[in-house]
């Protein structure tokens, strides 16, 4: 019961804030992200700990992955947000000669986050930085698999915001649902497809706009013409970010028939020099499975896909001495039904398929629900332009991995299944805003 009266008095703090934070200039808007940047880097080590904890992710230097990943969007949030807030000049339609037309960004209202638990930090924090550039009110709630990352988050939020303007809270489903409760202006929300379908079911009670940056499995398409090695090490550096628990992660494979097996040698061969260590699966490598649920969910594919007929080449197996990582694991021509083939595997198995005519990716890839991302390695633009022009997904990198992600000036999200919405850069700042059109007669 305290927690429902603390969350509905926030609530309440910030849905009269927000008219307040509605209007605040961009100098202020800039000095919170300024303010929020300090605290980041502040707690840059005691963030490295948790994720440590939480995860078993590798040792860094203190500026580790996820916080130079919220720091990046930080920067230009700062640099970026006076002509993101600048009123856009609309000319008039033949018709309407003498007036003044303009859109003005305004603020969404209080944008309720909840953070995943595969990045706990960066997933919970990027989504804070357009909030804020666009004048809203935050309640944040971190995920509570990833229990010493969320703690962290909450001791730097409350440190370093009024809780009328963000605020954080800690909790499992019960507090979910809690919050899910409310009537905010908008949801910002990073997970399952599965969860995102109750995101916006509850968010439709209060007609509260989206943003659902979910999921789907992102496959890898790799032609004759290029370097097989140098695709290899790409996938294998790729596959293996988080141990695969990344919803950008090469979910699958479809090859040309012809290198197919030159690429799976390849690609063990990576792992067997980046991964391993004296012939063991080196722990520190990589992260570790972040729960017993989600190990068995991910060995419940391999044995599925090896009952099926199969071929696993190697891995799928719990890692001796190491009882939350798996064995990396390539599983070549697995049945389309199988559960490895269907469902998002986020882990460190690795699904090969061979194809022989270009329309076999495209039917392929529009078999199953359209992905976030789509990773082409070919050097022949028809074949590019001929999978890109015949499927669907949130975003396309051609010969490299997930680099449409780390640019700013490219919108990111998904696609229906994968998604809904774009944020990063001045893309985030539109999410997050209401661009309201003005028109302004001659009295």
């Amino acid at each position: 019961m305290a927690i429902r009266e603390d969350v509905s008095r926030v609530f309440e703090l910030q849905s009269e804030y927000k008219w307040v934070a509605k209007n605040t200039s961009a100098e202020y808007r800039i000095s919170q992200l300024r303010k929020l940047r300090e605290a980041i880097v502040r707690y840059a080590p005691e963030i490295e700990r948790a994720l440590k904890l939480d995860m078993g992710k590798p040792d860094y230097d203190p500026f580790i992955e996820e916080v130079v990943n919220t720091l990046h969007p930080i920067d230009d949030a700062i640099n970026n947000l006076r002509s993101w807030m600048a009123p856009t000049t609309v000319t008039p339609s033949p018709g309407n000669e003498g007036v003044r037309e303009e859109i003005r960004y305004e603020s969404r209202g209080v944008v309720l986050i909840f953070g995943p638990w595969n990045f706990p930090f960066q997933l919970l924090f990027e989504p804070l930085v357009p909030a804020l550039a666009a004048g809203n009110t935050v309640i944040m709630k971190p995920n509570e698999v990833t229990p010493h990352t969320a703690a962290v988050s909450a001791k730097l939020i409350r440190e370093t915001f009024d809780e009328r303007e963000v605020a954080i809270f800690e909790g499992g489903v019960d507090l979910a649902n809690e919050l899910l409760e409310l009537p905010v202006d908008h949801i910002f929300f990073t997970g399952s497809p599965a969860v995102g379908k109750i995101i916006m079911s509850a968010a439709a009670k209060h007609l509260a706009s989206v943003t659902l940056e979910l999921g789907g499995k992102c496959p890898a398409i790799i032609d004759r013409t290029v370097n097989i090695d140098e695709v290899a090490k790409s996938i294998g550096a790729a596959k293996s970010n988080n141990n695969g628990q990344l919803c950008l992660s090469p979910d699958y494979v479809l090859i040309d028939e012809t290198v197919k097996d030159q690429f799976v040698d390849a690609y063990l061969r990576w792992v067997d020099n980046n991964l391993y260590l004296d012939g063991r699966l080196d722990p520190a490598a990589t992260s570790h499975i972040v729960d017993d649920r989600n190990l068995a969910r991910v060995l419940s594919y391999v044995e599925d896909a090896r009952a099926r007929g199969a071929d696993i080449v190697r891995g799928g197996d719990v890692a001796d001495g190491i009882p939350d990582m798996i064995e990396p694991a390539v599983i070549v021509d697995a049945p389309a039904d199988s559960a490895v083939m269907r469902e998002e595997i986020f882990g460190p198995i690795l699904p090969v398929q061979g194809f022989a005519e270009t329309s076999t990716v495209v039917d392929t890839i529009r078999r199953g629900t359209k992905p976030l991302a789509m990773y082409l390695f070919s050097n022949d633009d028809s074949f590019v332009n001929e999978v890109v022009d015949g499927t669907s997904s949130g975003g396309v990198t051609v010969n490299a991995w997930a680099s449409h992600w780390g640019e700013p000036r490219l919108p990111f999200g998904g696609v229906n299944h994968s998604g809904i919405g774009r944020y990063h850069g001045v893309w985030g700042f539109q999410e997050l805003s209401h661009a309201k059109p003005i028109m302004r007669h001659a009295n």
